[in-house]
């Protein structure tokens, strides 16, 4: 959201600050560990490689959001020419990295050792395929901040039902950041549109 408003050149209104802002919090502290807490506490490294790959990983996500938002104004790009072009990247990185390390001949040995992997990976393939297709449709017709929201308590979501399904306890601050969740995420349907008027003045600013 940050990184589209200060490259994206999109504008919130700040009730969707707010909104925004309590699902983060409220994820945070669904999944955030008494263990690292405690640390916290008794003065113990609480910031570690993994938090810094985790840092970088919202960065980099942020980035792309922002990326995004400019091509779909400037560009008027579709969901389709984003898939295909960010898989014909990807292939390309990866295809490196597979031979520079060497890793595509270990592939290929453990391939013919099993397989039947091969047919597990086509399902995979397919199954990723769909997925990608209905996040890049949604992040070309709603934006990318909307999908970042879904992405983001879907995930919430299935610890959720993990939780509820296998009988596990939720301690006092997991059940705060679960209404926090569910606040924001209520507040952002009801609240968190974008007045129409508005719409049709940036609509009416671009033609």
């Amino acid at each position: 959201m940050v990184l589209g408003v200060i490259l994206g050149r999109k504008s919130y209104t700040w009730k969707k600050y707010v909104f925004i802002f309590l699902i983060v919090v409220g994820v945070a502290m669904f999944i955030y560990k008494d263990s690292k807490a405690a640390a916290a506490s008794t003065g113990g490294v609480v910031i570690g490689l993994g938090e810094v790959l985790l840092l970088l990983s919202l960065t980099m996500d942020g980035l792309t959001g922002a990326v995004q938002e400019r091509m779909i104004a400037e560009s008027k790009t579709k969901s389709g020419h984003m898939m295909l072009n960010m898989n014909l990247f990807s292939i390309g990185y990866l295809a490196i990295a597979l031979l520079v390390t060497g890793e595509i001949f270990t592939f290929v040995s453990f391939a013919q050792r099993y397989p039947e992997v091969l047919a597990k990976m086509l399902i995979f393939s397919i199954c990723s395929a769909l997925g990608q297709f209905f996040i890049f449709l949604m992040v070309s017709d709603f934006g990318p901040l909307p999908c970042s929201v879904v992405t983001t308590t879907r995930k919430f979501f299935t610890v959720l039902g993990s939780v509820i399904l296998f009988g596990n306890t939720l301690s006092p601050r997991q059940w705060v950041g679960t209404a926090f969740v569910f606040s924001g995420l209520t507040l952002d349907a009801v609240y968190g549109k974008t007045p129409k008027k508005v719409l049709e003045e940036v609509k009416a600013s671009k033609e």
